[in-house]
């Protein structure tokens, strides 16, 4: 079953602009990232303990149309960018798959996938996803290999010890979305991801692991996407950048 959001997948039309927007605006470092080998993407990440931010371009748009994460990032980049979709971790992932398509999910098998990190080094993760993703689609589930200079156990205990430019580590803490039918996408998570949501109010949350997702309803005032993010601050901060609303608070 997942254990928590993996990563959160924004599209930009140049990943090394947006990183540095984000570094100098939220005062977060993009160490990592590299190419999508034959899939038409590239991206720059940033850490956040064991979840990452992923700044996703499309420099072959043809080719992006062979993968969901692919078709959604051309679809939001038509329209401008910003928020994607979002990734469950999830390290039983066959399991969990075999268990939601026997309930009726239509997420499809575990898929590997690869791309070129830093320096020789291949990235290899495992993704299961729903056939079409998007900002008001459930998410999917993904699990890397653990090895080597970005997964490894040496690579996650530095993560979670690395000092942003912020002035200390950050850890991801969840993500809020306005969408426009809170009480359908949160039954439709259910049954594509399984997710388990509580009702507080007029907003649908879902604890997963030591992360939460707010569902709440789109309408007047509604506010772009937010990034939680937890860090040793003074008091909480909230910048707009690439469509969404970063929050830092201690």
């Amino acid at each position: 079953m997942p254990t928590g959001i993996d990563h959160v997948v924004i599209a930009v039309a140049d990943p090394d602009a947006a990183a540095a927007e984000l570094t100098e605006r939220v005062g977060l470092a993009f160490t990592g990232g590299g190419r999508h080998p034959g899939l038409g993407t590239f991206n720059r990440l940033a850490f956040l303990g064991d979840a990452y931010l992923e700044l996703i371009g499309v420099e072959d748009a043809e080719a992006a149309q062979g993968w969901a994460v692919g078709r959604a990032a051309v679809r939001s980049l038509e329209r401008g960018g910003g928020f994607v979709t979002y990734a469950l971790a999830d390290d039983a992932i066959r399991g969990t798959v075999a268990r939601l398509q026997a309930n009726g999910s239509s997420i499809g098998p575990a898929i590997h996938g690869s791309r070129q990190g830093s320096g020789e080094e291949r990235v290899e993760w495992w993704t299961a996803t729903p056939p079409e993703l998007g900002p008001e689609r459930p998410p999917f589930l993904i699990k890397h290999a653990a090895w080597g200079a970005e997964w490894g156990t040496a690579a996650m205990y530095e993560r979670r010890a690395f000092v942003h430019p912020l002035g200390s580590p950050a850890k991801l803490i969840g993500l809020k979305l306005d969408v426009r039918d809170p009480v359908a996408l949160a039954t439709s998570c259910v049954a594509e991801a399984g997710m388990a949501f509580a009702w507080f109010g007029a907003t649908h949350v879902a604890t997963i692991g030591r992360h939460v997702v707010r569902l709440a309803a789109a309408g007047i005032g509604s506010e772009q996407p937010s990034v939680w993010i937890a860090a040793s601050v003074d008091r909480p901060r909230s910048t707009t950048a690439l469509g969404l609303r970063f929050v830092v608070r201690p």
